[in-house]
This record gives C-alpha cells, sequence and structure tokens, in this order.
C-alpha cells in the first residue's frame, strides 16, 4: 500500500481494523504490497540545533496553512458554508485546498501546528439527505486529476479486496488503511438527549452506506467520554460496538474514557470482508474488536469505498451556534494496488 503520511511524534491510541479476505473473489493473484508510507509532515532532520520559533514539539508548524503541514493531495473537503449560493455545502477541491486554503472559522492551523475541524451545530448540508453538518475530509485517490469521475468503479475510490477482478482492476486500490492522531476539543452541550455528544470523526464510505462510522461522545454531566463504531450493512440493519465506555445517552462516566484535548490515535484497517478495531493509548492495554463483514453485501460488483476524516456533527438539535471540534496532528491512508 502506498500511503500519504502525516507523523506525529507520541502516539496514544490506535485503532486498527484488520480485514482477511473471506470470499472466493479475492485478488489472491495479486500480491498485497507493504505499506510504504510517505512522511507529509514539514519536520525535516537538521544539524543545526536551533529551530523555527514557530515549529513546535509535534513537528508542525503554527504559521502555515494545514496543507503546508499536512499532504492533502489525495483530499477535498467539506465545509458548512454556501460561499457559490446553490444551497449546499461548499466542497473545496483537492488542488485548491493543497494550495493553501484555510478558512479562519472552520478549517485552520491551530497554534500548536494541528490542523483544526470546526463544525456548528446549524449550517449548510452536503446533500438533502444529510441530516447533519460537516468540516470532513473526502478521499480523493485521482489526487486533482479531474478527468477522473469522483462516484463509482473509477480510479478515484478504491474497493474491498473480496471484490469482482473486474472492479478492483478499473478501481484506484482495494482494501486500505486510515491512521490518524487526534484530540477532540469540544462536542455539542444542547440539544435533544439522544444527541448531545456526538461527533464522527472518520468513517469508510461506500455508494450509499457507511462500512464504519467513529464516534466520540462526551455526555455534559460527564468528564471523559466514549468511543465506538458502527457497521452498517449494504441497504440493511447497522451494528454497533462500544469501545471505551458507552454510546448510551444516559450514560454514567465512562471508566478508563477519553478527556476533551486528550490526544489519540486511530487505525483502520481493510483486507477483503474481515475487520479488526484495536485502541491503544500508551501505558494502557490493547483494546480490540473484530467485525465479520462476509454478509455485508459490500464485495459484491459495483460497490467503491472511500475514506472521510474529520468532524461530523451529530447533532441537529441544539443551539445553532453549538459545534463539534476536533484537532488532528497525523493523517495517512494507503491502498493495495
Amino acid at each position: 500500500m502506498n500511503f500519504k503520511t502525516i507523523s506525529y511524534p507520541f502516539l496514544i491510541l490506535i485503532v486498527t481494523f484488520q480485514l482477511s479476505c473471506g470470499s472466493d473473489n479475492s485478488p489472491a493473484e495479486q500480491p498485497k504490497e507493504e505499506p510504504q508510507s510517505q512522511d507529509t509532515n514539514t519536520e525535516e532532520s537538521t544539524e543545526e540545533t536551533n529551530t523555527n520559533d514557530s515549529e513546535n514539539a509535534n513537528g508542525l508548524n503554527a504559521d502555515v496553512a494545514p496543507s503546508e503541514n499536512f499532504n492533502l493531495t489525495t483530499w477535498n473537503i467539506s465545509i458548512p458554508i454556501d460561499a457559490d449560493a446553490n444551497n449546499k455545502a461548499d466542497t473545496v477541491k483537492e488542488d485548491e485546498l493543497n494550495n493553501g486554503y484555510e478558512n479562519t472559522d472552520y478549517f485552520y492551523t491551530a497554534t500548536d501546528g494541528g490542523m483544526v475541524f470546526k463544525c456548528p451545530v446549524k449550517g449548510f448540508k452536503t446533500s438533502e439527505n444529510t441530516k447533519y453538518t460537516r468540516t470532513e475530509l473526502r478521499e480523493m485517490l485521482r489526487a486533482g486529476d479531474t478527468s477522473i469521475e469522483t462516484q463509482g468503479i473509477t480510479k478515484n475510490n478504491w474497493v474491498f479486496g473480496s471484490a469482482p477482478q473486474e472492479d478492483i482492476t478499473n478501481s484506484g486500490g482495494y482494501d486500505g488503511e486510515l491512521n490518524a492522531t487526534l484530540a477532540v476539543n469540544h462536542v455539542t452541550t444542547t440539544g435533544d438527549n439522544d444527541q448531545v455528544g456526538r461527533v464522527i470523526i472518520g468513517q469508510i464510505h461506500a455508494n450509499d452506506d457507511e462500512p464504519l462510522r467513529i464516534y466520540y461522545r462526551k455526555l455534559p454531566n460527564n468528564t471523559l467520554g466514549s468511543v465506538y463504531i458502527a457497521h452498517e450493512e449494504n441497504a440493511a440493519a447497522e451494528t454497533y460496538y462500544d469501545l471505551i465506555g458507552s454510546r448510551s445517552k444516559s450514560a454514567t462516566n465512562p471508566e478508563d474514557g477519553i478527556a476533551l484535548d486528550e490526544k489519540f490515535s486511530y487505525t483502520v484497517k481493510v483486507t477483503g470482508n474481515s475487520m479488526w478495531v484495536t485502541i491503544n493509548r500508551d501505558g494502557k492495554d490493547a483494546i480490540e474488536q473484530f467485525v465479520d463483514m462476509t454478509n455485508s453485501g459490500y464485495d459484491v460488483g459495483g460497490q467503491y469505498m472511500y475514506f472521510k476524516a474529520g468532524v461530523y456533527n451529530q447533532n441537529n438539535s441544539g443551539t445553532a451556534t453549538d459545534y463539534v471540534q476536533a484537532t488532528f496532528y497525523s493523517l495517512e491512508s494507503g491502498h493495495s494496488k
């Protein structure tokens, strides 16, 4: 797998999804490549002992746009504003995003060099069918080549390694990994009990459904937050897995939960139809969850995938100015080809 990598020197939490091929359609004749990371931080080793004052221990520069600290060439971003007056959230395409784009309200560089995603309860949405607002990256393997269609089995998207061979050949890759280090800085504190405190910080999206959603949730009366995931079967039900704490709207303060502003990392790994989730934090035992997707329907023809990362607000009932916010310190993705 070829990776777009942003390194963060202190890894605190790892979430690992590993899928082992569970279908006779698996591309056995194609050898799986070992991930080859490409460091996308701007940190460089030098013989000088003194460094730029704006560059901190993260190896990130607080005085530049996110794309100068992070390699975002295979991403676009959705922002909950409507500058082009089409009544939908604006999408900033790959080339513009990587040419120093930032928005002082929703997407910018933090004082510690991290990449900030902020999203209010009220704002423009990506489509009429979307309930919630987001400031979220969408994986775009075409990397600015607008001759490639964004949707469908094209070089812009990837498929499971258990998909038909024709789809594997025509896609931008098969299977994949997504790695991120981040801190959730703020969650909503107003609105319905079912929605308050929820935010999605990473996804695998398919044609219409989500094979994976990663949630962080902290309730107003709790000091620590929970982490859980959802697996949506294609055009069917979805299954939730609690990893840290509980997703319940009445959960008590989760034992060993994650506080706001606490840095952690997740890794998503997909290989065929099997999935593992592993959470690691410094000084704590690993937490693992296996998800079998053999009967989920994503290995049939025509099902394409893309990663998403950022903040997808899961509250549309709170005060208009209430918001979610997370700061990312690394982001890495890659696929077999």
